[in-house]
């Protein structure tokens, strides 16, 4: 809990501090950049140019700030804190980034606010940042544990066995662990980090979900993301996919995420667009094997059949299910359309929707705010959805998706 002196001087000054918010996390990212270059290698350098990162972070210590002064608060803080927690392990985040953290990070508040940041207002906000930052390495620090991972040292190195092709722009990678090892222990929906060192030498991570998991190997699908006017190619999935093939070693983090699917028997609703279908595919593999008579509705949007990665994978697992139904929407049907094929968008009136279902949703979020409507409409209550996000969860006020929780990519 916030001291409650310093309650009222957070409470005072929270819309200020949330109105520049992102202004304050611009300030804060190029200082600690420049004092502390070696951190640029644990941050999405595509999520910083286009400013989303900086809008993610002021919208999650805002949110966490308005938790800690407000009544009754209905932000689900402890799942923010989680989905950043997971992100954060699969990197290898350390207890003492964080004072480089937070000493940068209130310099910023005093530059951008001025003379506004008194003694006693730095003091507040610095009680917030440390409140948070104690409960979010202590999670970590249990994540680590569980995991058997050294923060130090979060990589180890893993063999590509198969490259192959799913779909437009988009391949699977199969890996083992090189130089021998096990496959660490895992749940369907689960991701790791992969950090590649890019040809102007600069190391950066970027997470994937575990789209399959055999025995003695893993697979992650990735989709080669294409630049236009406004932003570049990316740059790790067209390095990855440009130069990675069987033979090649990769450095690779344990699995970690909480958007997980639980053997509990609810019936499932599996909602996806794009390349977003890589964990509903890991769920239904899982399933498959695990629970194959739970009811599941797995239904996908995609640009046409070309682009439509994990088909022949789902399509294998979903006929080892005897309740399974899978529900395709294709903005370019090019001539598929028919049967449980159909033209356009999802429309959420359409799926039959079973009572008590528990959903799980992968995809843009301007797609996932429109499905969130949907089914909010046909009586799905919130804590049932749970949500994943492929980037930054943009979690400010304009921008919340839901009470759902999930986890960042």
């Amino acid at each position: 809990m916030l001291s409650s002196d310093h309650a009222e001087i957070v409470r005072a000054t929270l819309p200020a501090v949330a109105a520049n918010g992102t202004a304050i996390t611009g300030e804060f990212y190029a200082a600690m950049f420049a004092a502390h270059p070696e951190l640029r290698n644990l941050f999405n350098q595509g999520n910083q140019a286009n400013g989303e990162q900086r809008r993610a972070l002021a919208g999650s210590v805002a949110a966490f700030a308005e938790h800690l002064v407000t009544e009754e608060s209905a932000i689900p803080f402890q799942r923010i804190l989680s989905r950043i927690a997971h992100k954060h392990a699969s990197l290898g985040i350390r207890p003492e980034q964080y004072t480089i953290v937070g000493r940068h990070l209130m310099d910023a508040v005093a530059k951008v606010l001025g003379d506004a940041v008194t003694p006693q207002v730095h003091a507040a906000w610095s009680e917030v940042y440390w409140l948070f930052a104690t409960l979010l390495i202590a999670e970590e620090a249990r994540l680590y544990q569980e995991a058997a991972c050294d923060p130090q040292a979060p990589f180890r190195p893993w063999r590509v066995t198969e490259r192959r092709d799913e779909a437009e722009d988009t391949v699977s990678l199969v890996l083992g662990p090189a130089g021998g090892g096990t496959v660490p222990a895992h749940r369907p929906g689960q991701y790791v980090s992969l950090a590649v060192t890019l040809p102007d030498g600069s190391r950066q991570p970027r997470q994937y979900t575990l789209s399959r998991v055999t025995g003695d190997t893993v697979q992650i699908t990735l989709r080669r993301v294409r630049g236009d006017a406004a932003a570049p190619d990316g740059a790790v999935s067209t390095f990855l996919f440009e130069n990675v093939a069987a033979g090649d070693v990769v450095e690779m983090s344990p699995p970690f995420g909480d958007v997980v699917v639980e053997d509990d028997g609810d019936p499932l609703v599996l909602i996806s667009a794009g390349i977003g279908i890589t964990p509903v595919a890991a769920m239904i593999d899982h399933l498959a094997g695990a629970e194959p008579g739970r009811r599941v509705l797995a239904v996908h949007a995609d640009r046409g059949p070309r682009t439509h990665a994990l088909r022949r994978q789902i399509a294998d697992a979903g006929a080892r299910m005897t309740d399974f139904r899978q529900l395709t929407w294709y903005e370019d049907p090019d001539g598929t359309e028919g049967g449980d094929v159909l033209p356009g968008r999802i429309d959420v009136t359409r799926l039959p929707l079973p009572r008590k279902a528990r959903v799980f949703m992968c995809g843009p979020i301007p797609f996932m705010r429109e499905i969130r409507r949907g089914l909010a409409e046909a009586g799905v209550s919130d804590e049932r959805i749970h949500y994943e996000v492929f980037g930054p969860d943009l979690w400010t006020a304009g921008d919340r998706l839901s009470n759902g929780t999930g986890i960042v990519h």
